[in-house]
């Protein structure tokens, strides 16, 4: 059961999207533009802050208005959502997690008001999957460090205000190795790279992001010396219910194009959505997106109640990336020969949909991830429960 206010954060943000997001998605898609004045906008709704607490100039809402608002998003424009999930629950929450009353103070404001937009600097051209493979080193000097290496895939490296980024203060070490450092992107000795051209989410920024010499002070360390690693690991339980919620919105997105043109397709004297063909593959298409949704929603509830969601979430992002991939591609099918044209919307719901199983964790790292977390709950004696 959804509560009211959950239902009315999602209508505000649903018809935001349809007024100022859908009448732009094709150009901008094309363009791989990224809307900064759309951006301020959902900043001043508080969208940006959604679970920023109101001491800090957030909307301090909860999971499951931050779920729905990523769905709204992603049922018209992926790419956008997909920024809004990597500032709020990647760069924004790590500082909301992990960070002092001081450094919650400096940055959160103008993160959760849309005066800046946080980027989160993980992955490495040598670590993606393999996170604990780290080669960007932070050496000690007197009065802070001095970052070297570079990023990339980085949501916000072109765009963005501060990344936290993580970097190597014990080298030669494994993953306990790893720290996470505030970055102000305006640094001396930071720079965007490549801008990526990908094949969707082209709306959202993503670029690699170089750290050459870069000296930050002793208080953009966050949290303690090498508990980078683990930070990092507990922000990504919260990430990928952010990412499963953007599967569900891109999902639903491609269901609803598809249920559309089933009524308005005719063949054989009849719009196709009559024939058992078709509407064998919508109630799949339905079935899947709700099961998505209600995974999702469950993480988000756990996350909620303080509860540990390592498994939910995994579970919800594989899943959901999945079914988003299967429903997008159905939606392609239904359009026929027109759903492989721009001129529709299918394509880019397809498009788009494939990054949900790569970002934020692969797929098949999810399966590991659920996988061991079962194998605890066996020792534990906790299965089933």
């Amino acid at each position: 059961m959804v509560d009211e206010s959950v239902r009315e954060v999602a209508e505000m943000v649903r018809q935001f999207a349809r007024e100022r997001i859908a009448p732009h998605v094709r150009e901008w898609d094309e363009r791989a533009h990224f809307p900064r004045e759309v951006f301020a906008e959902l900043g001043a709704l508080g969208v940006l802050g959604v679970l920023v607490p109101e001491e800090y100039g957030g909307a301090g809402l909860a999971y499951r208005h931050y779920v729905a608002i990523v769905e709204e998003l992603g049922a018209v424009e992926g790419g956008i959502a997909l920024s809004v999930a990597a500032h709020n629950s990647l760069g924004t929450n790590h500082i909301l997690l992990f960070g002092t009353e001081e450094q919650k103070r400096r940055w959160l404001p103008e993160l959760a008001q849309g005066r800046m937009l946080a980027a989160w600097a993980l992955t490495e051209p040598g670590a993606g999957s393999d996170a604990g493979a780290t080669r960007t080193v932070a050496e000690r000097r007197p009065g802070g460090w001095v970052l070297r290496g570079s990023k990339n895939f980085i949501t916000h490296a072109s765009v963005g205000g501060v990344a936290v980024v993580m970097a190597r203060t014990r080298p030669g070490t494994d993953h306990r190795g790893i720290s996470a450092f505030i970055v102000p992107l305006d640094t001396p000795g930071v720079s965007p790279g490549k801008k990526e051209d990908k094949v969707g989410m082209r709306v959202s920024d993503t670029a690699s992001l170089v750290l050459d010499e870069c000296f930050v002070g002793e208080e953009a360390l966050l949290g303690e010396e090498g508990d980078g690693f683990h930070q990092a690991m507990e922000v990504l339980d919260g990430g990928r219910i952010s990412i499963a919620a953007l599967a569900v919105g891109i999902a639903r997105g491609a269901f609803e194009a598809a249920l559309a043109y089933s009524r308005q397709r005719l063949q054989f004297g009849s719009p196709i959505g009559d024939f058992q063909a078709i509407r064998f593959k919508l109630a799949d298409m339905a079935t899947l997106v709700d099961a998505s949704r209600l995974l999702t929603r469950h993480a988000a509830d756990l996350k909620d109640r303080g509860e540990k969601t390592t498994r939910a979430s995994a579970e919800a992002k594989v899943f959901a990336s999945e079914a988003a991939v299967r429903v997008a591609e159905e939606a392609v099918q239904i359009h026929g020969g027109y759903g492989y044209t721009r001129d529709y919307p299918a394509e880019k719901f397809w498009r788009d949909s494939k990054l949900c199983t790569i970002g934020e964790g692969t797929s098949e790292i999810q399966r590991l991830v659920v996988a061991r977390e079962l194998l605890k709950e066996l020792e534990r004696g906790e299965l089933g429960r």
